[in-house]
Parts: C-alpha cells; sequence; structure tokens
C-alpha cells in the first residue's frame, strides 16, 4: 500500500481548505470502479520471497501496509474501534468496516487494509493532526525548557493545571478537523505567575484537544451506536506510538475525551500489524486469533477519565476560543 498525497485548493464557506479530503474521496472511488485506478489489492497474501542479497533467501513477503493501517491491524482494530497513533504528528483512524463513510465533519474516508485476495476491504475515517510530539521536541531544541522529550512529564506534574495557559501548535497550520493553513500557534491565557511547567502541561494537553477534535468528528459521522463499547457503554480508544509511555498525557487524554484509553503493552503496534498480515497470508494464524478482545489482555493498561462532564465541556470550550485566535494570521509581518 503507497502512501502518497494530493491537494489542490478550494473554498468553503469563506475558508480555505486543504483538499486532501476530496482527493482521497476520489481515489477510493476510482479504486472502487478501476476508471481511474488498478483496483484495491490485499494487504495480507504472499507478493515475493526474499533473493540475493538478503540473509535468507526464499522467505516468504506476505504483509505489506502504509504506517497507519499496519498500526489498525496490529492494534486488532475491527470495526467500530478507533486507535491513534502519538508520533511527530498524531493520526486516529476508526474502522468502519466494510462501508465507505463519506465524511460530513471533514474527516478522510481511507482503506483500512484487506485481509486475503478474496476478502472485501475495510474501510476507515481518518484524522490527522500535524504537530503532536513534535511541540514536546520544540520544548527542548528551540525553547531548551527541556533536556530530554522524557523529561516533560516530570516538569508537567509539577502544577495540577495549566493555570488556564492553552497553547496551541498551529506551526504549519491546522489539519483536521479544522483545515486552517492561515493558523498559526499561539500561547495564550499567561499570568504574572505563569511558569515553565504550566507551558509544559499546555504543551501535552494541546495534543490531547487535538485528538478530542478529531474523536468528536467521528462521533459525529459514524453514530455513536455503531461504535464498540466496554460493559459500561463507553468508547475505548486504543493507542500506540513512543508518546504513550507518557502516562500523564494518557490520562489527560481520557480526561478531555470523556471515555476509556487502552495502552497495550507493546505500544510499537506498527511493525506487529505488519506481521499479522504475513501471518494471516501463510496461514501462522487466522483472523479469530488476530482479532481477540484486546482489553481481556492483563498487560493492557487501561485509563479512565476523572473529569466531570460539565469540566470537560468548559475545557473544550476554552480550547476552541484559543483556536479560534490562531485564524487568519498568516500576513503577520516582522
Amino acid at each position: 500500500m503507497v502512501q502518497f498525497a494530493m491537494t489542490e485548493n478550494a473554498e468553503r464557506d469563506g475558508v480555505v481548505l486543504n483538499q486532501v479530503i476530496i482527493q482521497k474521496r476520489r481515489i477510493i472511488a476510482g479504486t472502487r470502479n478501476n476508471k481511474y485506478f488498478n483496483s484495491i489489492v490485499s494487504n495480507s497474501e504472499v507478493i515475493g520471497k526474499t533473493g540475493v542479497g538478503w540473509p535468507t533467501i526464499g522467505v516468504p513477503i506476505a504483509g505489506c501496509l502504509g504506517d497507519q493501517h499496519a498500526a489498525m491491524l496490529g492494534q486488532e482494530c475491527k470495526k467500530g474501534v478507533a486507535k491513534c497513533t502519538y508520533g511527530t504528528g498524531a493520526f486516529i483512524l476508526l474502522n468502519t468496516g466494510k462501508e465507505l463513510i463519506t465524511s460530513t465533519n471533514v474527516l478522510l474516508t481511507t482503506l483500512a487494509y484487506k485481509l486475503g485476495p478474496d476478502a472485501l476491504p475495510s474501510y476507515a475515517l481518518e484524522g490527522s493532526i500535524a504537530i503532536a510530539g513534535a511541540a514536546v521536541q520544540w520544548l527542548r531544541d528551540s525553547l531548551g525548557i527541556i533536556q530530554s522529550s522524557g523529561e516533560i512529564e516530570e516538569l508537567a506534574n509539577e502544577v495540577e493545571n495549566t493555570g488556564v495557559v492553552y497553547f496551541v501548535p498551529a506551526f504549519n497550520g491546522l489539519f483536521a478537523p479544522w483545515w486552517r493553513d492561515d493558523a498559526h500557534g499561539i500561547c495564550i491565557g499567561i499570568t504574572r505567575f505563569t511558569n515553565k511547567a504550566h507551558i509544559a502541561r499546555s504543551v501535552l494537553e494541546s495534543i490531547c484537544f487535538q485528538v478530542k477534535d478529531v474523536v468528536d468528528s467521528m462521533h459525529k459521522d459514524s453514530g455513536e451506536n455503531d461504535e464498540l463499547k466496554d460493559e459500561n457503554g463507553d468508547l475505548i480508544l486504543r493507542v500506540d506510538g513512543g508518546a504513550t509511555a507518557n502516562s500523564l498525557l494518557m490520562q489527560i487524554q481520557v480526561d478531555l475525551l470523556g471515555c476509556p484509553v487502552a495502552r497495550p503493552a507493546n505500544i510499537e503496534t506498527t511493525a506487529l500489524g505488519a506481521a499479522y498480515g504475513a501471518g494471516l497470508a501463510i496461514g501462522v494464524w487466522t483472523e479469530n486469533d488476530v482479532f481477540s478482545d484486546q482489553g481481556s489482555d492483563e498487560k493492557t493498561t487501561t485509563f479512565h477519565p476523572n473529569l466531570s462532564k460539565e469540566q470537560r465541556k468548559t475545557r473544550a470550550d476554552s480550547w476552541c476560543k484559543a483556536v479560534s485566535r490562531t485564524f487568519d494570521l498568516d500576513n503577520l509581518s516582522f
């Protein structure tokens, strides 16, 4: 599965949107009727064998997925299950099964995976965030507030909240669901008493608020009743990527989402997904083996929200106000 991006600009409600959304829909439509692109092929079938120059000759090459699609499979995301990969950016995908859902909330419609030559493809709703872990790197490399990325959790834990500081890392505009290329990064709510711990915590919160924005749009697109919930009626977001080792980040995330977050013991699930694809192709395991109930895995850490619904809404409203302050700043000058 090859990853690529095409863009074009279009006006919508007076806002210039990045039309990756439109283009992805065209791509998927084309692959379905063969008019513009080749057919969707399997991510899980033998496509060749290792040859001369490899340590071992004749090993089947049988799993081929893009990184986010592989992470979905590694997280065992069947229909109705959402996952978020936290890296330099953040990438949230919700498996919609065999149904291709066209987003009305400016998310992308994309392929999830196709597990076998004769299998039907699974589709997904996708929301991408440009700046997630990159904001932590900015604190480290540009501001020198921390010496290593791992220090941010301890520093942010020195304060109980951000002291009404809101940081919006629109370093390259804002991606889903805002799609504003005129947005610039801001840090607002600073007072005489703001210190570096407040700034560090606001950076972590900015990552989580952006994920919440995408998940909220997924709720609207897919319908909450269709999403997989636990025995308490809660949607569980599965997470992976290096940043998920930060337990404070995960707790902030569940508090803002209002639903549990499940962190597997192996947080690098992309390679695992590729291995699943290969193993399915050569009969190492079945789909029933792969899509077992991850929640029963005693090594999975599940975080639960502590914030009340009212507190969650108040903070989300403040975040949206901060985001609105980033707009129309593309003409700033030195």
